[in-house]
């Protein structure tokens, strides 16, 4: 079997290359929200109803769906909305950045 993988260095203007940059900020911020949800998700499940820290709460109801994969990728169209620089950035390129 024969393997052949291209590798291409591009070399981005000044204008493309602040784009990209922006694009990378937006991902970060999908990515970071994503995991937030995630692990907010899991702390509020962690403990016992009689023992739960007096410190810190997560308060997401009981009923709230686990945020899986598939959940928060149907959930881009809404953030869309909400947030208008979302749409800069390719929607598979935010769906995999999640």
């Amino acid at each position: 079997m024969l393997n052949m993988n291209y590798t291409y260095r591009i070399y981005p203007n000044a204008a493309q290359q602040t784009k990209l940059l922006e694009w990378l900020e937006t991902c970060r911020g999908v990515y970071n929200y994503a995991l937030r949800e995630l692990k907010d998700w899991i702390a509020s499940r962690k403990c016992s109803v009689d023992r739960c820290s007096l410190e810190k709460e997560y308060i997401i109801p009981a009923d709230e769906p686990f945020p899986s994969y598939h959940r928060q990728q149907n959930n881009l169209p809404k953030a869309k909305k909400q947030l208008p620089h979302l749409g800069q950035v390719h929607s598979q390129v935010l769906q995999t950045t999640i």
